[in-house]
């Protein structure tokens, strides 16, 4: 397919010389090269910044290299390789993960055929540390279930205010909606958030099939979901801090509000979200005293409309030690 679209891939890197080259090498290989590369370092310590140097004296395409004198994290250095972009459609990379040949051509083809797109974003192989497989698909470990996978591209908001199915590693966004993403709040991870406000305002695509190895290490800053991570908490300590973050996004849609199609149902949805965590923030920790909250909730369907589980966080919610 010939080129139609001014392709950038914005990459973030920190310490990452145990997989860098890798990395670099598998954007090399794409059929369809990048238009630009961004690279984004969080002033690593090791040798990132000599093997990113050595790169860009081979590479096939531009290649602009950005060096944070202090430390950013990562969210924060994301959107300093984002706003360098200069591309109609950003991909955002992550310097550990290794992109299979396809993955430009293909998303690619996504944009250029539906101008209503959004965002993309695609199924990964699970690999270990030296790209072996695990044996499992990301959207089978993040619970991105057929059915969810079906609606999204009719109402993302509807599956994203349940849980995050969206990975940054492969997901590619049209720069036109770079100002409604950026700047990303501290407290969000930022491609929970790219997807979420994207989400919100378009329309979110998916390619069911892998495009990029996910590779997990001792080092992942991210990496897959983790079980038990809530164990031990208060009902407040889990879900205040999330109301939190859904204030920001609801926030965030009231300034966007004359330019999103439907603003109003979907700050609305938001709301319903944040009325949602804010009232598990307060169950009491009398098991007895939390069903007249629960039953409000159950009633409202907002425990089906904004948990993955429904009926089964209910009963969470109704056995849990506070």
């Amino acid at each position: 397919m010939s080129s139609q679209l001014f392709l950038s891939i914005a990459l973030a890197t920190y310490n990452g010389e145990c997989y860098i080259r890798e990395q670099l090498d598998s954007i090399m290989r794409q059929t369809r090269l990048p238009d630009e590369l961004i690279i984004s370092d969080d002033a690593s310590a090791d040798a990132t910044l000599d093997i990113v140097t050595d790169f860009t004296r081979h590479a096939s395409f531009p290649v602009r290299v950005y060096v944070n004198q202090a430390r950013l994290g990562s969210t924060r250095n994301f959107e300093v390789a984002i706003r360098a972009c200069k591309g109609d459609i950003i991909f955002l990379c992550d310097q550990d993960d290794f992109w299979y040949p396809e993955k430009l051509a293909r998303m690619e083809a996504c944009f250029v055929n539906d101008t209503n797109v959004g965002a993309v974003f695609t199924d990964a192989d699970v690999v270990n540390k030296d790209l072996h497989s695990l044996g499992s698909r990301l959207w089978e470990r993040v619970r991105f279930s057929p059915r969810e996978q079906k609606n999204i591209s009719v109402d993302a908001l509807t599956v994203l205010l349940k849980h995050y199915v969206v990975t940054g590693a492969t997901m590619a966004f049209r720069s036109s909606y770079r100002d409604f993403v950026l700047p990303i709040p501290e407290s969000w991870v930022h491609d929970a958030w790219i997807a979420l406000i994207i989400g919100a305002s378009s329309r979110l695509v998916i390619l069911p099939i892998p495009l990029i190895a996910y590779r997990q290490h001792d080092a992942n800053q991210i990496g897959l979901p983790r079980s038990g991570k809530n164990r031990g908490k208060s009902f407040s300590a889990i879900y205040t801090p999330l109301a939190s973050l859904y204030v920001l996004a609801r926030d965030r849609l009231l300034e966007l509000a004359d330019r999103i199609p439907n603003a109003e149902c979907r700050i609305f949805r938001l709301n319903e979200k944040i009325s949602f965590l804010s009232t598990r923030a307060i169950l009491p920790a009398a098991r007895w005293r939390r069903f007249p909250l629960l039953l409000r909730e159950l009633v409202l369907l907002r425990y089906h409309r904004y948990t993955r589980t429904g009926v089964k966080s209910l009963l969470n919610d109704v056995l849990r030690r506070n």
